[in-house]
C-alpha cells in the first residue's frame, strides 16, 4: 500500500471517540486535515517512506579495547565504574543477549546476576543492535557524530567504521548525523571532517541514499542556546556545502522552527528552508497523548502545509517517553504519535532514540522489571505502571508503527502490540 492510500485511511477515520483499548478510557481523535493526499515531495528512498532510529553508540568500558577506555556515557566519572554515586544513565539496559559486559559497582541485580553494562564497542554488541533493527522492522539508523576532535574523536572514527560493517552484515541502512552542538569552530571543520573522513562512507551499499544523493543530517542549528551560537548565515553556507557535494540534508531544527521563536532563533526561515528535510525536535515537548494531539494541531499541521508549499520533506520525530518520569503509559504514548504523524502526512520518521539509556528514552532492550536492576536502586523499569512489558516491548512496538506508516497495517488509534 503506498503512503498516499494509507494517508486516505487517516481521512476515513474522521473524528468520532474511539476507546484507546488499553484501560485509559475514550479519547478524541484530533480533527485530520482535508490535504493530506499526496505529500511526498520527493519519492519513496532511504530516509523518505522510512522508520530511522537514532544511534548514539557511544558506551564503553575499561577493558573494552576501545581507543577512549573508559566508562563512556555511563558515568560522570568515566575513569571509574559506574556506581550509585557516580552514573549517568537514566534507564538501566538489559543485557541477556550480549557475549561480554562490564563490571559496575552496582549492587547485584535484583535476580541475583551481576550489575553489568555493555560497550557500544564491542562487535557483538553493535551487531546484536543492529540485528534487533532488521529483526523488528526499523529501516536505518542514524549515527550521531558530535565535534570529533579531542579525547572522543577516535572512538567516535571507530564507531563510524563499526556502524558500517554491522549495517552491511545486517541490512539496515545508516547515514551520519552530525550534533554541532558545542562545536566551536563547526563552520570549516565540519567540511574537513565530511571531506576527510566521513564522505568515504557513501560509497558503503549500506549507506542512506534519498533521490540518489548520500544523506547527511545536521542537528542543532538554529536552536536559541549557548550551545548553538551560529548565525543564520553560516548555517546557510554549511547546508550549501553538502548539497554542492551532492547530498541530501536533513537538519535537526528546534520545535518553532517555521515560527522562528521559542526554541528557534529569528530570522532562520532561510536557512531551515535550504533543507532538503526537515526534523523538528521533540524531546522535552511532549510527554502524554494530549500533548501529542496539541502538538499536532498546533504545530504538525501547519508545518506540513509549509514543508509542502516549499517541496521539503517532513521528518517529525517519534518519542517512547522518559521512562523515568513515567511518561510511557505502556507504549499509548508513543502509539499515539505514530498515529497522528502518519495522520498528518508526515514524509519519514525519526525515532528519538534508539539508545538514548542517559535520557530514558531509548527502545533497546531495557530492565522490564526489578528483577533486571541492582538492587537497591531507583531505575523504573517498563512495568512501572504496573503493565508488565518486555524488555524487547518498545522494539516492537516501533515495528508495529513502522508497518502502518507504511500502509501494511491499518490506521489505528489502538495500539495493537502484545506486551508481552
Amino acid at each position: 500500500m503506498t503512503l498516499c492510500v494509507a494517508a486516505m485511511l487517516a481521512l476515513a477515520f474522521g473524528c468520532s471517540k474511539k476507546s484507546n483499548g488499553n484501560g485509559g478510557g475514550d479519547v478524541t481523535p484530533v480533527d485530520k486535515p482535508k490535504d493530506t493526499i499526496d505529500l511526498t515531495p520527493s519519492p519513496i528512498g532511504d530516509v523518505v517512506g522510512k522508520v530511522i532510529v537514532g544511534y548514539q553508540g557511544w558506551f564503553a568500558a575499561i577493558g573494552d579495547g576501545s581507543p577512549i577506555d573508559r566508562y563512556w556515557h555511563w558515568a560522570q566519572t568515566w575513569e571509574e565504574q559506574p556506581s550509585p554515586t557516580n552514573v549517568a544513565i537514566a534507564s538501566w539496559p538489559d543485557v541477556r543477549d550480549y557475549t561480554k559486559t562490564f563490571p559496575t559497582k552496582y549492587a547485584n541485580l535484583n535476580n541475583g546476576q551481576p550489575a553489568n553494562v555493555f560497550s557500544s564497542f564491542s562487535d557483538q554488541t553493535i551487531d546484536v543492535q543492529f540485528k534487533w533493527m532488521k529483526q523488528y522492522g526499523i529501516d536505518g539508523a542514524a549515527l550521531q557524530r558530535f565535534n570529533p576532535s579531542g579525547l572522543e574523536g577516535p572512538v567516535r572514527d571507530a564507531m563510524a567504521a563499526k556502524t558500517k560493517i554491522a549495517a552491511e552484515a545486517n541490512g539496515v541502512k545508516f547515514y551520519i548525523m552530525y550534533d554541532v552542538s558545542g562545536w566551536k569552530d563547526m563552520q570549516s571543520e565540519i567540511k574537513t571532517d565530511w571531506t576527510n573522513k566521513m564522505s568515504a562512507y557513501t560509497s558503503s551499499p549500506a549507506y542512506a541514499k534519498q533521490n540518489g544523493k548520500p544523506v547527511v543530517c545536521i542537528w542543532g542549528f538554529g536552536f536559541s542556546d549557548d550551545n548553538h551560537p551560529f548565525t543564520a548565515a553560516q548555517c546557510l553556507d554549511v547546508i550549501k556545502w553538502f548539497k554542492s557535494k551532492g547530498c541530501y540534508v536533513i537538519g535537526g531544527v528546534p520545535t518553532h522552527w517555521r515560527t522562528e521563536d521559542s526554541d528557534s532563533r529569528p530570522a532562520f526561515l532561510s536557512a531551515y528552508s535550504a533543507l532538503d528535510m526537515i526534523s523538528p525536535w521533540m524531546v522535552g515537548r511532549i510527554g502524554n497523548k494530549s500533548e501529542s494531539d496539541n502538538f499536532y494541531g498546533s504545530v504538525n499541521r501547519p508545518d506540513v502545509a509549509y514543508c509542502k508549499a516549499h517541496g521539503i520533506d517532513y521528518q517529525p520525530c517519534i518519542l517512547p517517553g522518559d521512562l523515568q518520569q513515567h511518561q510511557r503509559a505502556h507504549g499509548d504514548f508513543m502509539w499515539r504519535q505514530f498515529f497522528n504523524m502518519q495522520s498528518v502526512g508526515a514524509n519519514g520518521l525519526y525515532i528519538s532514540m534508539f539508545d538514548e539509556y542517559n535520557e530514558g528514552n531509548q527502545i533497546a532492550k531495557t530492565a522490564e522489571s526489578q528483577d533486571f536492576v541492582p538492587a537497591g536502586s531507583s531505575f523504573v523499569t517498563l512495568d512501572e505502571d504496573g503493565t508488565a512489558c518486555s524488555a524487547d516491548y518498545y522494539l516492537r512496538l516501533t515495528g508495529d508503527g513502522a508497518k502502518m506508516f507504511k500502509g501494511l497495517i491499518p490506521l489505528t488509534p489502538t495500539r495493537p502490540t502484545p506486551v508481552k
